[in-house]
């Protein structure tokens, strides 16, 4: 071989391997931008990539859309600022936000609301129901961070967001017929899930029953129905309550009903399922422990409740007796009230005594009712999520082990 032969073979060589390089490097980078895009992880959970950021970061709101015939449901579509891709987050999870406060001079208020679409790397959706005040109590006013969403907000307006957080997710894992029961506004966790689901397990059976009281207040309708025609493994059935005539479109509906397990007999298939509820606290109180006496077991029962108060699951350990009395000196309100292990967590304690704390997501992820602890020390029999401050402790979440004064 002469020496211009083996030149011109080496060169080849070379120029296969610079090919090769260039191939895989381009093979990694595709690799790496369909890891931040939410839809699919290829064999793995797309959860597996960190999503929190530290502290506050601003948003845009892009569109607003009404999803109901009530107009009362608002989505509101958040773009990053600063532009850079948004990692997946577990979908069912909620997004908190900085809000002002009414009260001149006063510190921003803290409010979570679901996110109500499956991940993606460029934006994120939540969708705000209007919190009217009570018809039984014209002292409370209409809910703060709703009213604000609804009637202050407007696109290109900038928002605080902090990271993704909430325990109440699908399991990504698993291939266990999926049953979302969605009350009112308890609809948004449930369909990001199910978004996810048809997206990265098409095969993956899914039961949806959305219990509402007419079809005014029919959120996604247009969305919801187009996923039950086109995708055969989901199946969708809604359940109104009344007042009843309503309106004329609900007139071929069958007479006012409610989600209950009588009805989950009757139309899902036999077998295994992962029920998954989210709905105002009348609901939890009255599915979660049918489904127990049914037979479902305590770890295929999910649940998250929204209003005034929070729902202890019966699948819970027992509330925690004590011998004596705790004493619990709330000193912004002056008042003393004593703990006697009846409460799941010292919001309920407050909440129940007629004091008034702010509360977010009421599972120890958002901070909203993080309040200074005076004296006494606090249990957690859950670690919260949230980062506590050194010397405060989070109510929601908190027990007392000593007698406790808080500020509040």
């Amino acid at each position: 071989m002469t020496a211009a032969r083996l030149l011109g073979l080496i060169c080849a060589v070379i120029a296969i391997q610079v090919v090769i390089a260039v191939i895989w490097a381009i093979w990694q980078r595709r690799r790496a931008a369909s890891d931040l895009d939410g839809s699919r992880v290829e064999g793995r959970a797309a959860v597996a990539v960190p999503t929190a950021w530290p502290g506050w970061r601003p948003f845009r709101i892009s569109t607003r859309d009404f999803e109901d015939e009530s107009r009362t449901q608002c989505s509101l579509v958040l773009e990053p600022v600063d532009g850079l891709p948004l990692l997946p987050f577990r979908p069912g999870q909620f997004l908190t936000f900085s809000i002002p406060n009414p009260a001149a001079g006063e510190a921003p208020l803290l409010r979570c609301y679901s996110l109500s679409d499956r991940p993606r790397p460029d934006h994120y959706r939540i969708t705000v129901k209007r919190s009217p005040a009570p018809a039984t109590r014209p002292d409370v006013p209409p809910g703060i961070g709703s009213t604000w969403f609804h009637d202050s907000t407007r696109i290109d307006d900038i928002v605080q967001v902090r990271a993704p957080a909430g325990q109440f997710v699908i399991d990504e894992n698993s291939d266990v017929p999926a049953v979302f029961i969605a009350g009112g506004i308890g609809i948004t966790p449930m369909l990001s899930m199910i978004l996810w689901c048809i997206d990265a397990q098409p095969g993956r059976a899914l039961h949806l029953y959305y219990g509402l009281r007419d079809t005014a207040e029919y959120a996604f309708r247009a969305t919801l129905e187009a996923l039950a025609l086109h995708h055969p493994n989901f199946h969708l059935t809604t359940v109104f309550s009344g007042p009843w005539p309503m309106t004329p479109a609900d007139a071929q509906s069958s007479p006012p009903a409610f989600i209950d397990v009588d009805l989950l007999r009757r139309t899902l298939p036999a077998g295994r399922h992962r029920f998954h509820i989210c709905g105002p606290a009348a609901m939890m109180e009255a599915l979660v422990p049918a489904l127990t006496d049914w037979g479902v077991s305590a770890a295929d029962i999910h649940f998250e409740a929204f209003g005034p108060a929070s729902v202890r699951s019966p699948l819970a350990a027992p509330l925690r007796r004590i011998a004596a009395p705790l004493p619990i000196r709330f000193r912004a309100s002056g008042r003393t009230i004593d703990w006697t292990g009846d409460d799941a967590n010292l919001l309920d304690l407050a909440e129940r005594s007629g004091i008034f704390i702010e509360a977010g997501c009421r599972a120890g992820s958002c901070g909203s009712c993080e309040t200074r602890l005076l004296s006494g020390t606090v249990d957690y029999p859950k670690t919260p999520d949230f980062a506590v401050s050194t010397g405060h402790c989070l109510l929601c979440v908190a027990t007392p082990a000593t007698a406790l004064e808080l500020d509040a």
